[in-house]
């Protein structure tokens, strides 16, 4: 499989290199605290095992969208708490690249950590100046001999420390958190066992567009809840009140309809909902099986849940994406938190696609009990999608060139 078929570091010659290692500390964050260290979590099995080999690591990530040198987006909070769960010291270099920075590289002693300031402070990272892009990608690799991708969640971006700068180092390879991820991602690309279900919900059908194409051609089941749902029954000519509609992608609704039943996969739609006459109304929220013209559809009611659960408990393969309401209130919550028991009851290969849905499983304390959650909500899509994600390409690239 394309996917898989690339170096990692359990099969790469490591023991005492210097090792750049790109992850994804992209951390939600309160006035400098972080609230959620996840991210810096899923590292850590890579970052023990290159320490425990006697590499001397620099570890490279972004945070936030900064528009330059910003410090209120500075990396220095990851890196303390990466110290704290590493239980060692991370030094963290105050820039990304030059002299300085190339020389505390080099001095560091086997297991010995540097953390490089945000990417994103850099005007190479994110490209736009290919000369300075170019430049960039250089200076990184100078910061080490072999580049090592642990940062799944922005793999699918062609940013500089993603893809440009890998041609550039001695060697290249993904961590154990990307090769986790190829693997399970994997599994519902090709090969899924039988019968397969994919629940997508989430704001906008435009969002989903090219993931229902690709799963029209693999799944059993598509179960379709969240806002996107009204436009897909809208295009079926029902009632959907003042409920989230794209209205210049019925059409689209359309087609995706008739390419699901030409493939025979059967789609889901909510029976019931629950309804409200605005988000910012508190009380007053009922369950109705015809939305009203003056109501607005913020959850799937019970009977959706029934049906949806009842499809999902013989699957022997699920992927779901996206919520199925307003989750963040409790008021429009149920549904979402239905399907996430639903899928974590389920016996068969269990995988969410990262992002809302991914929170909401946190969130409902069931994210242990499915299959696998993925650490990139658009990565995992482009990847369902078939698309070639950018750091994947660019690692076996690499190792293609050897």
């Amino acid at each position: 499989m394309k996917y898989v078929d690339i170096p990692n570091i359990a099969t790469m010659d490591l023991a005492s290199r210097r090792v750049f290692v790109r992850v994804d500390f992209n951390v939600p964050m309160e006035n400098g605290v972080i609230t959620d260290d996840n991210r810096i979590r899923a590292a850590l099995p890579t970052l023990k095992f290159l320490r425990e080999k006697g590499c001397k690591l620099v570890v490279a990530s972004h945070l936030g969208r900064p528009k330059g040198v910003d410090p209120t987006q500075s990396l220095e909070p990851a890196a303390a708490r990466l110290a704290e769960l590493l239980e060692c010291e991370v030094i963290l270099a105050h820039d990304i690249v030059g002299e300085d920075v190339e020389l505390l590289s080099k001095e560091l002693i086997p297991g010995g950590i540097m953390m490089l300031e945000n990417l994103r402070f850099h005007p190479g990272e994110k490209g736009g100046d290919k000369a300075v892009s170019e430049a960039f990608a250089m200076s990184l690799s100078r910061l080490g001999a072999i580049y090592i991708n642990d940062a799944f969640g922005a793999m699918h971006r062609a940013e500089t420390s993603i893809a440009l700068t890998v041609d550039s180092f001695e060697a290249a390879g993904v961590g154990f958190l990307v090769q986790k991820e190829l693997e399970a991602l994997g599994r519902c690309v090709q090969g899924a066992a039988r019968p397969y279900v994919a629940i997508l919900g989430g704001a906008k059908v435009s969002d989903k567009i090219a993931v229902i194409e690709a799963l029209a051609s693999k799944v059993d089941h598509l179960l379709i809840g969240g806002a996107m749902a009204y436009t897909f029954l809208k295009a079926k000519g029902i009632e959907t009140g003042r409920s989230r509609v794209e209205a210049d992608k019925l059409d689209l609704a359309r087609r995706l309809l008739d390419r699901c039943a030409n493939h025979n996969v059967i789609v889901h739609l909510p029976i019931d909902h629950v309804v409200n006459t605005g988000l910012e109304v508190d009380g007053g929220e009922q369950v109705v099986s015809s939305i009203g013209s003056a109501e607005v559809g913020l959850d799937i009611g019970p009977a959706t849940v029934a049906e949806f659960s009842a499809v999902i408990r013989d699957a022997q393969t699920v992927f779901w994406n996206g919520p199925m309401g307003v989750f963040e209130r409790e008021a429009y919550a149920g549904g979402t938190r239905g399907i996430a028991e639903a899928c974590a009851s389920c016996a068969g290969y269990t995988v969410v696609g990262g992002g809302d849905s991914a929170a909401a499983a946190t969130k409902f304390g069931m994210a242990e009990r499915f299959t696998h959650v993925s650490t990139g909500g658009g990565a995992s899509l482009e990847f369902i999608e078939g698309k070639d994600l950018p750091g994947v390409a660019a690692i076996r690239a690499k190792a293609r060139d050897r």
